[in-house]
Parts: structure tokens; sequence; C-alpha cells
């Protein structure tokens, strides 16, 4: 069996091939159970184990995989990251182990690429300007993502710590990609296109009030029901669509509206299996706001990671 590193991940993977991978899987015949949640009592915070597995038809040259994430809150104090995650790969055909993947990396890849299959489909053609709001390790790997399905030539990056966001960008526009840091998220929020939010606030950042006609909202953090990054008001005046529909229970913003009966579960569009397969429409017109909610699904972990292990296994050519 091969350990697949992060270097390696990144070298095998880019975000043309990887959204188009994530498209065929939605229209495929991937299955993915539910998600399997574990809480682990011990000394000091409580831990959780999660379990996604997924795999394609048996045989056939399939795959099965399963990605295990562990959090452990008190890892602080021992000097070691919450949050560890490992993909095992195996063979559709045997179940033999292939491969060990780098589960963090693989996760910031497929995430990214998830939001900009559904801008794809949603973001207006003409789009060219972009807010990011958060800072995190997902940050880069959305806005690289969304310049690769749109044409985007201005990205406003905006973090609760300003000195975060400034360095971010510095990065980025070293780089080469057009990232400029701002303090004035609500008139950043005014004028773009198409807007991603990774985050863990517990209160909207993001007011529906703010949104120009004809934005798209990308909506990857809020993972769980304490968590919102966009207001009622957002919810409402959106075409809502989601990435499964786990969405409408899991994660916050789009479960927390359902709950709270700000919206209505006929208000929602459809998911990327609908969008993929063409059951449903995107965007029907230029000044309709869009809304896309992602909570992580896992074929897109297991089509990112087929698609990692094909190029890892390319042949080298040696002179």
């Amino acid at each position: 069996m091969r350990v697949i590193t992060a270097a390696e991940i990144d070298g095998a993977l880019s975000f043309p091939a990887l959204i188009e991978a994530l498209a065929e899987a939605f229209r495929g015949a991937f299955v993915a159970p539910p998600r399997h949640h574990h809480t682990i009592a011990g000394e000091g915070a409580p831990a959780t184990l999660l379990l996604m597995p997924a795999w394609t038809d048996a045989g056939r040259g399939g795959f099965v995989g399963v990605k295990t994430v562990s959090v452990f809150p008190d890892n602080g104090r021992r000097g070691l990251p919450s949050v560890f995650g490992t993909y095992l790969l195996m063979s559709g055909d045997t179940g033999e182990p292939l491969a060990a993947l780098d589960g963090t990396r693989l996760t910031l890849w497929r995430t990214a690429a998830a939001s900009a299959l559904a801008a794809s489909r949603l973001a207006r053609d003409d789009t060219t300007s972009m807010v990011m709001v958060g800072a995190g390790a997902l940050a880069p790997f959305l806005i690289r993502a969304h310049c690769a399905v749109r044409p985007i030539a201005r990205v406003a990056l905006w973090n609760h710590r300003p000195e975060k966001a400034d360095r971010l960008a510095a990065t980025l526009a070293g780089e080469g990609l057009p990232v400029g840091a701002t303090r004035d998220l609500e008139a950043a929020v005014r004028a773009a296109d198409i807007l991603s939010c990774a985050t863990l606030t517990t209160t909207p950042l993001v007011r529906g009030a703010w949104l120009k006609p004809g934005a798209h909202l990308d909506l990857v953090g809020a993972f769980n029901l304490a968590m919102r990054e966009a207001d009622d008001e957002a919810l409402q005046r959106a075409r809502v669509y989601i990435d499964t529909p786990a969405a409408k229970t899991e994660g916050g913003d789009v479960a927390l509206g359902l709950k709270s009966g700000a919206i209505r579960e006929s208000d929602l569009k459809g998911d990327l299996f609908a969008l993929c397969r063409g059951v449903v429409p995107g965007r029907t017109n230029r000044d309709e706001i869009t809304l896309f909610k992602s909570i992580g699904a896992a074929i897109e972990d297991l089509a990112a990671a087929m698609l990692v292990w094909r190029g890892v296994q390319a042949p080298v050519c040696k002179s």
C-alpha cells in the first residue's frame, strides 16, 4: 500500500480536472452511505471520530474508499493539531488497500472544487469580481477554484483578523492571483459577483440586503447548527442549492433556515446531483441571486482520491 503525501496530492491535481471529475461522479453511479459520527469519551473534552465511506460499482476496475477524521479538542495542549484526516483507497475488484492519502489536503481540494462546480452552473458567465470571507486553510483553494471556472479579475479578501488577510493576500498576489485585502466587508460584498465564505462564525457575516442582483453566494463554513455565515434575508432573496440532501439537516445556514421556518424545503431548487445531471436548471437569468451551501460529500472524496491515484500511477518517462 502506498502512502500519498500532501505534496504528491498537489502535484497530481488541478482544478479543471478535479471539477470535471466531481461532475462525472455526481452524474455517475457512486454510492455514499450516511457518514458515521462517534463520540469518544475520556479524560478532558470528548473526542469525535467521523467515517465517510463511498464506492463505485463493484468490479470493473472500480474503487472503494473511506475517509476517517478524528477531532481531539485537547490536542493543542500537546502541541498537535486538533483534527487529523486520512483517506484509504481500495480496489473495487478485490478490496485490496491501494493507498493512504493525506485526508486533510484531499479535503481542501475537493471542497473548493465542489464550490467551483456549483458556481460553474450558478454564477454569471461574465463574473469578474469575488469576495473571499475568511483567510483560513480553505481560502486560497476556494480562490483558485473559482478563478478556474470564471474570468475573475479581482478578489477582495476579508478576515476578522485583518493582519491575517493582509498576509494571505500578499502571498497569493505573489503567486500572480488578483487578490487584495479589504477592511470593509459590506462595501466588498455589495460590489462582488461571487462571495465565498469559509469561516467558523456563529453570527451571520453576510447580509442579504448587501447582495447585488446577479450575485452568487457560496457558503462553505458553518459546519454545525451553532454556526451561521449568512442571514435569513440572504436565503430568502436567493435561489438556494445544496451539495447533497444532508445539508437540509446538517451544517448551519440552510438547515437553520429550514428549522426556523425562514425558508421551506420547497425553496430549495436542487443539489449537485440534479445540477450535474441536468434535472434542474442552474442560473436562469442575469439578475437572480443564487446561493450554494456545501457540507461535504463522501463521493467528492472518492472522486478526488481516484484522480490522485491515477495521477501518481502514471508512468514516468526515463531518459
